[in-house]
């Protein structure tokens, strides 16, 4: 999967970065002390010129943090399992994005801070204009 963050995963480890990235570094984003991440966490982000729609047109929306550049969304750990997120679309593992100083800018006025990932998927898909795609693991069926 093509994605903006490095494969070093968490600041510090330095490998083989591209300049921009070894400049800017990397921050984990963190969801407020009072809403629980049982399930672990990674974001989905987007260019900025996208978050706003993205943010008026999902159900239930999570935290979702911004900097000047991208908008990120909190989803539980591993949904990208047998999903292939589009570009421009960025999934981050362990919430490690590009420190461009992003901030909360939407606390869920629930009890959890995820995003559900499905429908957060299937919006950026029609966002992007790209058919949803994700692998189905053998089903067999007897008669």
């Amino acid at each position: 999967m093509v994605t903006l963050l490095s494969p070093r995963g968490r600041q510090g480890d330095r490998g083989a970065g591209t300049p921009w990235e070894d400049a800017l570094g990397e921050v984990q984003l963190a969801p407020p002390p009072h809403l629980p991440a049982t399930l672990g966490y990674d974001a989905v982000g987007v260019p900025a010129r996208h978050g706003v729609r993205l943010l008026s047109r999902l159900p239930g929306n999570g935290c979702v943090f911004a900097d000047s550049d991208w908008w990120w969304w909190l989803v539980p750990s591993g949904s990208d399992a047998d999903l292939r997120w589009p570009l421009p679309a960025c999934y981050a593992p362990g919430g490690f994005v590009p420190d461009r100083r992003p901030r909360l800018m939407r606390r869920p006025g629930g009890t959890s801070p995820y995003t559900p990932p499905i429908p957060l998927y299937l919006m950026v898909c029609q966002l992007t204009g790209t058919a949803p795609a994700w692998t189905v693991p053998g089903v067999g069926s007897r008669l």
